[in-house]
This record gives C-alpha cells, structure tokens and sequence, in this order.
C-alpha cells in the first residue's frame, strides 16, 4: 500500500453538519471518536453514501446474530483474503476486546486447517474464503455451518463476509492509511 492516500481523509471541521455530528460521535469501546479514525474520515467524503453505509456496517457490529467471536474470525480472514491492512488492524483490536487470544488472532492467516480451531471456526474461515475467492460457499461449507446457524445466521454471515470484501476493496483502493497504534496486516511491506 501507498504512504500516501489516493483520497485523503477530511477534516471533520470542515464537514457539513450533520457529517460532523457522526464524526464526532464517541461509540463505547472505540476510544475516541469516529472522525478520530481515518476509515469514518475518509468516507465522510461522500457524505450522502458515508450517511447511507454507516447504519449497514454499525448493524453488523451491534446488532449481530452471531456470536462476537465468529464475526470477527470472519471479519479477520476477509482482512486476510483481501489483503487489507486498516480491516486487520482494527479488528485485531475488536477481537482482542471480545475475548479473542493473541494466539487465536495470530492463527486467523494460516487458515481453516491450522490446528485450533473448532469444526465450526473452520467453517467459518472456509466460508470466508470461498467467498472471498468464488462468490459462493461450497456446498460441503455450507453444509458445517448450517450444523449450528440457522437460516437467519447464515445469512448474516454471509452478508458480514461479502460486506467486509467490499470494504476492504475500498480501503485499499482509496490508500486508506493505518490509524495510529493499529498494527499491519502479518507480512504487509
């Protein structure tokens, strides 16, 4: 990834009112304010879609059927597949708040066959994958999660996936840089 943003982050002064209402919201657990982080900052640059997005992408934060856990075991592997730096980073930190080892975040990039995981967690990172790589989860990976996710997880799962590939395409197109004390991507330059 470039040092330098393709499109810099704006600064929350400047915003239109209500933008710099969101920005200067301080959510629990994030430690300061959302225009504090160069993601919300940045797509605070097209305010009519920053507006439109946030409700989606706080909803699979806050207001998810899955477990905490599993969520960020997907969000982490779609950091993973998509090569995305800024998504590990905060998410490593989520994770960590959520009960998360370090061992069990340090797994996350080996993959569904790393010894560790339950059948169930290597599902989920199956299922990351196969999205990530095909648009499809595969019959058999289909097959494990429906064993503990009804229909509604399901489709939350995938939804969280294919939202967080979205994203990540984004944060790394526009040269989203890492906010202070998030760490890399393992072996990102």
């Amino acid at each position: 990834m470039s040092t330098e943003p393709r499109i810099p982050p704006i600064d929350p002064a400047y915003a239109a009112d209500d933008v710099r209402g969101i920005l200067a919201f301080e959510p629990p657990g994030l430690g300061g304010k959302l225009g504090d982080n160069n993601i919300f900052a940045t797509l605070a640059g097209h305010p009519e879609l920053f507006k439109a997005w946030l409700p989606f992408g706080g909803a699979l934060l806050t207001a998810s059927t899955l477990p905490d856990r599993d969520r960020e075991i997907v969000i982490l592997r779609v950091a993973v597949d998509c090569d995305c730096s800024y998504e590990w980073g905060q998410h490593v930190k989520i994770a960590a708040l959520v009960g998360m080892s370090r061992e069990e975040i340090d797994r996350v990039p080996a993959g569904a066959e790393a010894p560790g995981w339950t059948a169930h967690e290597a599902a989920l990172i199956r299922a990351t994958d196969e999205l990530c790589e095909r648009s499809v989860i595969s019959e058999g990976t289909w097959a494990a999660l429906a064993e503990s996710y009804d229909d509604r997880k399901l489709i939350e799962v995938t939804m969280l996936a294919g939202h967080y590939a979205m994203l990540a395409g984004a944060l790394n197109s526009f040269g989203v840089q890492l906010d202070d004390g998030l760490e890399s991507l393992p072996g990102a330059g």
